[in-house]
């Protein structure tokens, strides 16, 4: 069967897609997601002594630790969702710009307030991760994301190990205010490199910002991590605390159920009410608690005496050293979570981290009086936290509608925190309860070590049980039945203001079984109906408002009218004209994530073009109004190779094919000239048979890009000096940096 030919790509185009390169943007995606979770561990080292450096009560100090886990909350939800609507780079960047702010302010404060200040505007940029995987899903190929957004994924474990070490070795011989200047430094760097090297993602949800749902969704965050961050100190059973905890639970219902009444929330709750998203986050939750079950427990059984009998007494740095190896096992294990994702799905790969996480705490209990041993426990846990980590974003990604990425990940990554916060609650109580004197001083005792550490098993066991509920991938049929459900499985709406009507065909004859859809302007589905026996349908709408009606059936051609609701109940009649036509569902067969935009063209045997169509952000697709018969349809998109095969299209009714699409190789270099780039020199693309596939001109950048390519040996071929050609194979994964030389021949 053979393939189409690959689109050549334009100067413009070269350039936009060649600079940067999707290798240094995955780089220093992956950076900006280190240095946030660097900000996060840097002042670990000097947290017992914060309240004799900024000359307050230690409860008061406590707040600057404290400001920084409130405001990571309240951002990283908002930052998504105003990164789907204005631009995720734009959010990035304003992310890391809050970082350097509250850096250089915590680097000039010696009291209380200010530092208070700057560890808050540190918070506010816990959005980078959910944003930069956001990115990676709009701008990479299809066969490098997985690998990428696992490594990006993972980010906040190698930040989290690699920085403990560096605080400690930066408190021992600097003034403490160098910790927050090098946080500082290393988040412009980071902004400089997004400027300079990340593209502005095109894909946007735009709307209005939602400020009621973002101000509940703060007030109610807040409540219950505050709640959950100071009860040890204020009392769990004190009236603060049970008010906070109450005071959450209020204002998150009434959070939720305006939401869902909202017509572009901050949260789409039914979004995320969908299994996959919701299982993959309750995960979330668990894996949080587990992660950071580590980090509390191993630091502390390194850093105590050796003369109680279970402490290693190392200092803190040594303790920082020890996990280090930890943060690197996690970056290893991101393309190696990506493959098993790809080969077996994401929620096996996450099944398989929540067990070597579960193992890793089992072998903890057992080997704990050596350094070795903790070396070789933070290893095993850290491989299974990047194994899930690396799966969590696949999943989500492969539930929502791309220009909900940013948002969908944000709320993924409030899952993890929440988790994280709840560790260090239950932990800290477990091993305030469970003491040892040494001394004169209480220290925790080695069973509450246990004990936190068989909660940390408990808490992968639990995460193991819950991804267990996550549909399994779905992979596509060739041509199955399109079949309508009987119509009493869809139930009556109770609530809203009702639509009714009855949907009959172009004879005047009830449409039994047609689908009856309600959706807002910007497209989200409000509700669906099926038409009766009698062809009569009811539904209902959420408010007072214009909606979309859409009404479909087998052996029909869908029709849609836009529809005004207003306070009383509406009677509208819809009729359908019946036309054999094509529908079905494009994929990505390594992923079977939706391929949105995919160009699909049906042509008859004599090769005419019989009609087009394209995906929508669900990877659908339909052609109405075809003739009976055998008809080729082919499909096209920018990231994957194009697919052409015949299809027999039914006497009546829709005929339904399912499509995978195999990630398309490009061939991408840049044409020089004396070590400069060269623009509107000429590079053509022959194929080993001698066809020229493709042809382009290069800009003042001198990039050239040619994409969807077939594997094969192919020759590039430069003119504009004497020209000059290089063999190139193409064996499936793309050729990045194929530079070529042009240059006069010297005398």
């Amino acid at each position: 069967m053979s393939h189409a030919q690959p689109r050549p790509a334009s100067a413009a185009e070269a350039g936009e897609s060649v600079v940067p390169r999707t290798n240094l943007v995955v780089a220093v995606l992956a950076f900006g997601g280190i240095v946030v979770s660097l900000m996060q561990t840097l002042v670990i080292p000097i947290v017992p002594e914060l309240p004799r450096l900024l000359h307050a009560p230690a409860s008061d100090a406590a707040w600057a630790v404290t400001a920084t886990l409130l405001a990571a909350a309240v951002a990283t939800p908002v930052m998504g969702r105003l990164g789907d609507m204005y631009g995720k780079r734009l959010m990035l960047l304003t992310s890391l710009v809050m970082l350097v702010a509250g850096s250089v302010t915590a680097a000039l404060s010696d009291a209380l307030i200010p530092m208070i200040v700057g560890r808050a505007l540190q918070g506010l940029a816990a959005g980078v991760i959910p944003l930069g995987i956001s990115i990676m899903r709009d701008e990479l190929s299809a066969e490098r994301l997985g690998s990428a957004t696992a490594l990006m994924s993972a980010s906040l474990g190698v930040g989290g190990a690699l920085g403990l070490p560096a605080a400690a070795l930066i408190a021992d011989h600097f003034d403490w205010h160098m910790l927050f200047w090098t946080s500082a430094g290393l988040g412009a760097v980071a902004a400089l490199l997004v400027v300079l090297l990340v593209p502005e993602s095109k894909v946007r949800s735009g709307g209005r910002f939602d400020l009621v749902g973002a101000l509940g969704m703060a007030a109610g965050l807040v409540c219950l991590l505050l709640a959950i961050s100071k009860g040890a100190d204020w009392g769990w059973r004190s009236g603060t605390t049970l008010g906070l905890l109450g005071a959450a639970v209020v204002v998150l219902l009434a959070w939720g159920f305006y939401e869902l009444r909202a017509r572009q929330p901050l949260v789409d709750l039914r979004t995320t009410a969908r299994r996959q998203v919701l299982v993959t986050n309750l995960a979330s939750v668990a894996f949080g608690f587990s992660m950071f079950a580590m980090s509390l427990v191993l630091p502390q059984l390194l850093q105590l005496p050796r003369a109680t009998g279970y402490g290693l007494g190392q200092s803190l740095l040594d303790a920082g050293l020890v996990m280090a190896p930890a943060g690197l096992v996690m970056m290893a294990m991101a393309p190696v979570s990506a493959l098993v994702s790809r080969t077996w799905g994401p929620k096996v790969t996450l099944m398989c981290g929540a067990v070597i996480v579960a193992a890793g705490y089992g072998l903890n209990i057992v080997l704990m009086d050596a350094v070795w041993q903790l070396v070789m426990v933070s290893c095993v846990i850290g491989a299974g936290i990047g194994f899930a980590y690396g799966a969590m974003p696949a999943l989500i990604m492969g539930a929502v509608d791309p220009s909900e990425t940013a948002a969908a990940n944000s709320l993924n990554t409030l899952m993890r925190s929440i988790g994280t916060s709840t560790a260090s609650a239950v932990a800290g109580v477990i091993l305030a309860q469970m003491t040892t004197t040494f001394g004169s001083t209480p220290l925790p005792s080695e069973n509450g070590f246990k004990v936190v550490m068989a909660v940390g098993a408990g808490a992968a066991v639990l995460a193991l049980l819950v991804a267990s509920f996550i549909p399994r991938r779905r992979v596509a049929a060739p041509a199955p039945v399109f079949e309508v459900p009987a119509a009493a499985e869809v139930e009556e709406p109770d609530r809203g203001i009702l639509v009714r009507g009855h949907v009959r065909g172009a004879d005047g004859v009830p449409t039994a079984g047609a689908a009856v859809t309600l959706i807002m302007l910007e497209g989200r589905q409000l509700g669906r109906s099926l038409a009766h026996a009698d062809g009569s349908y009811t539904i209902a709408a959420p408010d007072e408002g214009t909606y979309v009606l859409i009404a479909s059936a087998d052996g029909c051609r869908p029709q849609a009218t836009t529809l005004v609701i207003g306070a009383e109940p509406v009677t509208y009649d819809l009729l359908l004209s019946g036309s054999s036509g094509l529908a079905g569902a494009v994929r990505s067969a390594d992923s079977g994530a939706p391929v949105t935009g995919a160009v699909v063209v049906v042509a008859d045997v004599r090769g005419d073009v019989l009609a087009t169509g394209q995906t929508d952000t669900l990877g659908e697709f339909l052609v109405a109004d075809l003739v009976p018969g055998t008809v080729t349809v082919a499909v096209n998109s920018v990231k994957h190779r194009p697919l052409a095969l015949p299809v027999e299209v039914a006497g009546t009714g829709i005929t339904r094919i399912d499509v995978e699409l195999r990630p398309g190789a490009h061939v991408r270099g840049t044409v020089r000239s004396g070590g400069a780039p060269l623009g509107d020199a000429r590079v053509t693309l022959v194929d080993a048979a001698g066809n020229v596939v493709a042809t382009t001109t290069t800009g003042s950048d001198g990039a050239y890009a040619f994409t969807d390519l077939d594997t094969g040996q192919y020759t590039v071929l430069a003119t504009g000096y004497p020209p000059q050609a290089a063999g190139v194979r193409v064996a499936g994964a793309d050729v990045e940096d194929h530079d070529i030389e042009l240059a006069y021949p010297q005398a």
